[in-house]
């Protein structure tokens, strides 16, 4: 019986089984992802993430319905029922990165005894509140520091972070001009 490698808590068989089906079918890899959004109050929303289309087929198999709660502070007039969406972003951002360097170095062998992503964001609420056209409503910028230490010099563990950016799908779809469609439904 063959013995399945952990490292950092990826079964690196499963996932090179994986990859390689992938590779031998497209279709495996492509995903549909979805996210329901509620409102309740103010600045208070919830999403709920459940079901999602991949490996050519519809998927059900979580054992619960994921929710995520958004407000804005009180001193945004919220309830501070949750981190705003652009703090969520950055949540999304970080845990992408996260996971994404932790896949990389599993698939090398390098095990990770420490990682951890640091954020911070520029955002002028000038744009969002509509005071000022000229300013961007989002994000102006974003920067990121990564500590992580392992089993692997740190010129190793610094391209695992390349690595993570290069593959990462949030940190791409953030890098790069991405389609968004929006469909209005009264």
């Amino acid at each position: 019986m063959p013995q399945t490698t952990h490292v950092n808590g990826i079964d690196c068989q499963k996932l090179e089984t994986s990859i390689g089906q992938i590779r031998e079918n497209k279709e495996l890899g492509k995903f549909k992802l979805r996210a329901h959004n509620s409102w309740h109050e103010g600045g208070h929303c919830e999403t709920k993430i459940s079901d999602f289309y991949g490996l050519c087929k519809e998927q059900n198999v979580r054992k619960e319905t994921f929710s995520l709660h958004a407000d804005e502070p009180a001193m945004l007039c919220g309830t501070d029922k949750g981190p705003n969406a652009t703090e969520a972003l950055l949540h999304a951002l970080a845990s992408c990165l996260n996971t994404t360097f932790v896949y990389m170095a599993a698939r090398k062998g390098i095990a990770i005894e420490s990682l951890k992503f640091e954020l911070e964001g520029d955002l002028d609420l000038r744009g969002f509140l509509g005071i000022d056209e000229e300013i961007p409503k989002g994000f102006q910028k974003i920067r990121i520091t990564c500590h992580a230490k392992g089993d692997a010099p740190k010129d190793q563990l610094a391209q695992l972070c390349q690595l993570a950016q290069k593959y990462s799908p949030v940190f791409n779809t953030l890098t790069r001009s991405v389609p968004v469609e929006v469909h209005f439904n009264g």
